[in-house]
């Protein structure tokens, strides 16, 4: 099964920038899980770095995962080459893929920048599909977290 197309208007038009960082952190999963959830996104959620060689779970739906995670993820990848990362199947991934959920099978996690270009957090969405997401769901991704103020 291809990728998706997926309706991210919905989310821009409904973001609220507000003072709070974490506030806002929890509106874009609420609102990414309410439109994409029907879609075949599994879970959405943020991993945050807090120092170290480790990210640390933020808001998330729907359930809890994996934290602390180590840096050889996606999600790691994704913090530390400073890009999004999507992945068609995470089987091909073997040791760096790190498996909160065994039913997911596809994944797409895209940074959070500093105006500096650092690295802060991670946007995590994962799929029970194979080739669930898509560059363009990166790039749209990045839209709603600018739209946020999450990130430059």
């Amino acid at each position: 099964m291809g990728a998706m197309r997926r309706a991210y208007e919905t989310v821009l038009k409904r973001i609220e920038k507000r003072d709070d960082q974490r506030a806002r952190m929890q509106t874009v999963v609420n609102l990414l899980w309410e439109d994409l959830h029907p879609t075949g996104v599994s879970w959405v959620g943020f991993y945050v770095h807090e120092g170290g060689e480790e990210l640390v779970l933020g808001p998330c739906r729907d359930k809890p995962a994996c934290s602390p995670i180590g840096l050889h993820g996606v999600c790691g990848r994704a913090f530390r080459e400073r890009r999004p990362i999507v992945v068609e199947d995470v089987a091909a991934l073997g040791d760096n893929y790190i498996a909160c959920d065994p039913r997911d099978r596809s994944e797409v996690a895209v940074p959070l920048l500093r105006g500096d270009g650092s690295c802060w957090a991670v946007l995590d969405l994962d799929s029970h599909q194979v080739g669930s997401f898509s560059d363009e769901d990166a790039v749209n991704l990045e839209a709603v977290l600018r739209a946020a103020g999450l990130t430059a």
